[in-house]
């Protein structure tokens, strides 16, 4: 019976993504790519530094760590231990297979678990979410994001010179989600560009029993809470809702979770205030939003990704 991801919190991302490539990569922008693939050769045996992703990937991938058998006990099969893995890592990348080789040593080299991998040589990887089954996709190409969006996947593009995560947390995966355009679909933004913020919050008084339609990662959200529910005693996840909403407006999305029946830790109503130093306090691994100006901001505090989807974009 072959392998499969059902039931698996499957992230799918670009090794940039996950490792700093940012040198090798002026190589590769400048056109050549035969240049780029001798330098990674070069560097084989050189592990890459984390990139701005790595500490979600290696946080999620904590999961998958069970407390050991006793020696008396027979060692579980090969198609057990992957069942009981929650997590899954595979890494989608434009890099070429001999770069995809570096990936591969760099992420043994910290103990990240990843088996799995597609290395397309410049062609577009978002085609094989699908068949993954991916529940979020991290990547440094905005067109792959775009892509990934349009095919239903959570996506975000990750911002490289974003601040790393802080190491205050290590049991803990946080992540921050921005609501309209990310959590919740874009319909009380849109009202808010055609037709300003008193109406925004009019529109949203009125409609605050009315759940907002769902958003691009509340699939995510889900996948994490049932994570949360079905993890190990060393990790938890926590999450934040950082919105510019503010009340009255506050109330409709609150209601929105309560509805889907997902709970989140924290809520900030910031009523327009920049997000990044707020951010700064809750630490997250990650940050997503649909608005380059709040992930800006972000990314000089924490991990961000630009969720490109909804009006704004």
């Amino acid at each position: 019976m072959p392998m499969t991801l059902d039931g698996k919190l499957v992230v799918a991302i670009s090794s940039r993504a996950l490792f700093d490539f940012e040198e090798e990569n002026q190589v590769f922008e400048q056109g050549d790519d035969r240049a780029y693939m001798a330098l990674q050769l070069q560097r084989l045996d050189m592990p890459a530094k984390p990139g701005v992703a790595f500490s979600l990937v290696k946080k999620l991938l904590a999961f998958n760590q069970r407390p050991a058998t006793p020696k008396s006990s027979p060692a579980p099969a090969v198609d057990a231990v992957e069942h009981t893995q929650p997590v899954e890592v595979v890494i989608l990348s434009r890099n070429d297979p001999v770069s995809g080789m570096r990936v591969f040593r760099s992420a043994q080299h910290y103990g990240l678990p990843i088996e799995r991998g597609s290395f397309t040589r410049g062609q577009a990887p978002w085609r094989y979410l699908k068949p993954l089954h991916a529940n979020l996709f991290l990547s440094t190409h905005l067109s792959d994001v775009r892509a990934a969006l349009g095919a239903g996947v959570p996506a975000a593009q990750v911002y490289p010179q974003s601040v790393h995560a802080s190491d205050a947390h290590p049991f803990e995966v946080r992540i921050a989600f921005d609501g309209d355009a990310v959590l919740f679909s874009d319909e009380a933004e849109r009202v808010y560009q055609a037709q300003g913020l008193q109406a925004f919050q009019q529109h949203e008084i009125e409609k605050a029993a009315l759940p907002l339609p769902d958003g691009p990662f509340k699939p995510l959200l889900f996948a994490l809470q049932n994570l949360q529910q079905s993890g190990t005693p060393k990790m938890r996840i926590r999450t934040a809702l950082v919105t510019a909403r503010s009340a009255p407006a506050h109330e409709r999305a609150i209601r929105t979770l309560m509805n889907w029946n997902i709970e989140v830790d924290e809520a900030m109503f910031l009523g327009g205030l920049a997000k990044g130093e707020f951010l700064r306090e809750f630490e997250p691994d990650f940050f997503f939003d649909d608005q380059t100006g709040h992930i800006e901001s972000a990314a000089q505090h924490v991990p961000a990704g630009h969720v490109a989807s909804g009006v704004r974009n």
